[in-house]
C-alpha cells in the first residue's frame, strides 16, 4: 500500500503566533504516525506561484492521511493556521510502484 503525504504550501501572515499552530498540529502527527519530510528549508521556486514555506507530510497511507486531516485535533489546528497564514494545502498517494 503506497504512502500518503500532506503537501502544504504556506504564507505567514502573523510571525509572532504561528507557533500556536505548529504547538496544536504536532499531538495529531503524534497520534497518526506521521514523519516530516519537509519542513521550511532553502527553497527556489522555478515556476508557477510561490510561499515562503514548504511543508511535505508522510503517512502510512491516504486513509491515515485523511484521518488525521479530518481529526477534531487537526481541525482544531487548522483553525489556528488559518487565522496565522494563508496556505495551500492537499493529500497526494505516494507512488508505489
Amino acid at each position: 500500500m503506497p504512502k500518503a503525504y500532506w503537501v502544504a504550501r504556506v504564507t505567514v501572515t502573523n510571525e509572532e503566533q504561528y507557533p500556536e499552530y505548529l504547538a496544536a498540529g504536532a499531538p495529531v502527527y503524534e497520534k497518526f504516525g506521521a514523519r516530516f519530510v519537509v519542513r521550511g528549508g532553502r527553497c527556489e521556486q522555478l515556476e508557477g506561484l510561490n510561499r515562503a514555506r514548504n511543508v511535505i507530510v508522510e503517512f502510512k497511507d491516504f486513509d491515515t492521511a485523511m484521518a488525521a486531516y479530518n481529526s477534531p485535533e487537526y481541525q482544531a489546528a487548522k483553525k489556528l493556521r488559518n487565522a496565522f497564514a494563508e496556505s495551500d494545502f492537499m493529500i497526494v498517494e505516494g507512488f508505489d510502484g
